[in-house]
């Protein structure tokens, strides 16, 4: 599909002077979720890694937990007028069995590539009950000295984000700071959903053990998303909301902030940090 990117021309003007040249863009376009046929939600995204995407979005909602939940996964077509393939729209299809839920909750089905879910019903209908409750007793100790690093590895593995300087990252990380997974995407909860997406389908859920690292803020959404893949450490280059932080405390999941350089905030399970 290769629209990661795209070129568009740009006025350059540095140090008084002015130039005419191309520049490169991330990419971003709807994509649409459908399950078993039916429209469920639209997220402004990079395209890549769309199927991992619905079905780590799935994750998060509490639709599925691992990969026998899932039938297939396919682009739709004849999503326009004319019949063509536009590449975003996806249908995820449950096995026999799986409960489907419904559909015609009260919420925003809208998502934008900067705050993720919006206008959920109430703060109780985000609060779905993982399929994980064992974060609390995860037994993960991470020191402190290799949660400090995990931002530079981070930003030398985004290969997006060399070319166009517009994209959020998330990465998982081992608790001795082994890279696992990275994705990349205009919106940092697609980017966990990747993630997650790819794990349930590579059947590693719960993610247990490991350590989730996200550019930018931590949001009550992206604590949802961990708690819901069971990863036991969530950790932000900026600060979390409020929220996010009630969360990290209710589950038992330890919720760094401000990581930048030797220095972090712990808002929630210090005991897996050690000195």
């Amino acid at each position: 599909m290769g629209r990661v990117t795209e070129r568009r021309r740009v006025v350059r003007i540095r140090n008084g002077g002015q130039g005419v040249r191309p520049d490169t863009l991330v990419a971003e376009e709807p994509l649409e979720i459908r399950l078993n046929g039916r429209p469920l939600a639209i997220t402004m995204r990079t395209p890549g890694d769309d199927f991992a995407l619905a079905v780590g979005f799935l994750v998060s909602e509490g639709v599925l937990a691992c990969a026998s939940d899932l039938q297939a996964v396919t682009y739709c077509e004849g999503a326009t007028a004319d019949g063509s393939n536009t590449y975003n729209v996806v249908n995820v299809q449950l096995a026999p069995g799986v409960p489907v839920p419904d559909i015609t909750l009260e919420r925003n089905v809208y998502t934008t590539s900067s705050c993720g879910l919006c206008g959920k019903a109430s703060l109780d209908a985000v609060r779905t009950a993982s399929r994980f409750p064992g974060i609390a007793t995860d037994p993960v100790r991470v020191p402190a000295e290799v949660l400090t690093g995990l931002p530079d590895r981070l930003r030398a593995a985004q290969k997006v984000f060399d070319r166009t300087g517009g994209l959020h990252a998330a990465g998982l990380f081992t608790a001795e700071g082994e890279l696992l997974d990275l994705r990349e995407d205009v919106g940092r909860h697609n980017a966990v959903d990747k993630i997650v997406g790819r794990a349930l389908q590579a059947g590693r859920l719960p993610l247990t053990g490991t350590v989730l690292l996200v550019s930018g803020r931590a949001s009550f959404e992206l604590a949802q998303k961990a708690v819901m893949a069971g990863i036991p450490v969530l950790a932000a280059v900026s600060a979390p909301s409020s929220l996010a932080v009630d969360l990290a405390v209710e589950s038992g999941m330890t919720l760094v902030g401000f990581l930048r350089g030797p220095d972090m905030n712990i808002y929630a399970g210090e005991e897996r940090i050690t000195l």
